[in-house]
């Protein structure tokens, strides 16, 4: 089955960077979508970037020009690099996985567990 385990979060000062990592087993990362997600308490769940099959990147508003995703088919693994870090960003950050339309639909059907990124003044 497909098992998805981010890491990479922790805490960092505001302006500071991140990079998130997602390692897939069961699931070939360059095979179809992959995206990040971000929640907090009392929030809607936030698709923040997410990457098609074929490379095709699309960030959120709140983090374009700020986050890259990416992936290392090699590693098969996928990636999240955040920089320029604000107060806001603070969540659970998830990666998700799933056919090329569920980048469009949203309706991924495999999560990891989540890593946590506090982000303090």
């Amino acid at each position: 089955q497909v098992q998805l385990v981010e890491s990479g979060g922790g805490s960092v000062q505001t302006g500071g960077s991140l990079t998130l990592s997602c390692a897939a087993s069961g699931y070939t990362v360059s095979s179809g979508c992959m995206g990040w997600f971000r929640q907090t308490p009392g929030r809607e769940r936030e698709l923040v970037a997410r990457i098609w099959s074929g490379g095709t990147t699309l960030y959120a508003a709140s983090v374009k020009g700020r986050f890259i995703i990416s992936r290392d088919n090699a590693k098969n693994t996928m990636f999240l690099q955040m920089n320029s870090l604000k107060l806001e960003d603070t969540a659970m950050y998830y990666c998700a996985a799933g056919p090329d339309w569920t980048c469009t639909s949203k309706d991924f059907p495999d999560w990891g567990q989540g890593t946590q990124v506090t982000v303090s003044s």
